[in-house]
């Protein structure tokens, strides 16, 4: 039977009309080499304002995880939201799976649309991309908040036991459902409350799942795999650009420790917040706490001044 009405399809339509709403246009950037990358831009770029670039996570589009700050951000900045390789729109015939190919691909467009210096917001795996941005375009580059994202993973983590699922192939059929206990896992691991699992109907978990996970399955957890293959602290560089690492205290994806870690590697140059009662998905279970820290860092131009609760003070 042909299914007549899809939730998630309606609300990406939704979220569509708050881009639009909010003077952002849909582009596709053709780079001539077999990617095409999908990105949404400012109707009428404004050269007084700064221009922000807002990199998505792993899950959904860029639309579901960006709409809830779009509105306020541009107030202050011409942003910018692309759709990575193998997520929204954006595809590509090449075989590279890295960060730093999505890093490449994202910096393309940005010089396609003029832009020649810019911010960066990066979330999840998006932060991954983001940092791959600061070291490889570092004269671009001003300034970097990134979000929940194990940047200063190591290989050895997973064997170690530092993640809840110490299996590469079994994180990425959580982390690219294709499967009811799949999604709830993945829903499980990302919220610090999340819903009981019985109340949320099967035809909204298959419906969630047939329109945002069933394209480009094994290519998105290629990127899942390329993440820690041979991943040293000693090989990753140091950005250079001001910092702000924003992280949920409860993060079961990549746990607080990593925010640690990525802070010591950053040193003097990078500030660590942690969001007190949230999980990975902080843009989601805390977006006022989560808007506030990013307007003050980007906006005010001013590190924030928020102490971190004294159980945390240990680790800085």
């Amino acid at each position: 039977m042909t299914k007549c009405f899809s939730f998630t399809e309606a609300k990406n339509w939704c979220l569509r009309s708050t881009f639009t709403r909010s003077g952002l246009r849909s582009t596709l950037t053709d780079l001539s080499d077999g990617t095409v990358m999908h990105c949404w831009v400012p109707n009428s770029r404004n050269d007084s304002k700064p221009d922000l670039l807002l990199i998505h996570g792993l899950g959904a589009n860029a639309l579901w995880q960006w709409a809830d700050v779009i509105p306020q951000l541009i107030h202050y900045f011409n942003v910018y939201v692309p759709d990575l390789v193998f997520f929204g729109e954006s595809y590509t015939s090449r075989p590279e799976r890295t960060d730093s190919f999505q890093a490449e691909c994202i910096m393309k467009v940005m010089e396609a649309n003029t832009v020649k210096k810019l911010s960066l917001v990066g979330l999840s795996y998006g932060g991954f991309v983001g940092y791959s941005m600061a070291v490889q375009f570092n004269e671009n580059i001003e300034r970097v908040v990134i979000c929940s994202s194990g940047v200063c993973l190591e290989e050895k983590d997973l064997r170690e036991g530092m993640f809840k699922v110490s299996d590469l192939e079994e994180a990425s059929s959580i982390l690219v459902p294709q499967s009811r206990e799949k999604l709830k896992k993945l829903l499980g691991f990302s919220l610090y409350k999340p819903p009981p699992t019985w109340l949320i109907p099967s035809c909204l978990l298959d419906d969630f799942i047939d329109a945002m996970c069933r394209e480009y399955v094994e290519e998105k957890r290629d990127l899942i795999r390329a993440i820690p293959k041979d991943r040293k602290i000693s090989n990753i560089s140091k950005i250079t650009q001001p910092t702000l690492i924003l992280w949920g205290e409860c993060d079961q994806i990549f746990p607080l420790e990593l925010g640690y870690r990525l802070k010591r590697h950053l040193g003097d140059n990078a500030e660590l917040v942690v969001i007190p009662n949230a999980g990975h998905a902080l843009n989601i279970e805390k977006p006022k706490e989560y808007y506030r820290h990013l307007k003050s860092f980007l906006v005010d131009l001013q590190p924030t001044s928020t102490s971190l609760p004294s159980q945390h003070q240990k680790h800085k």
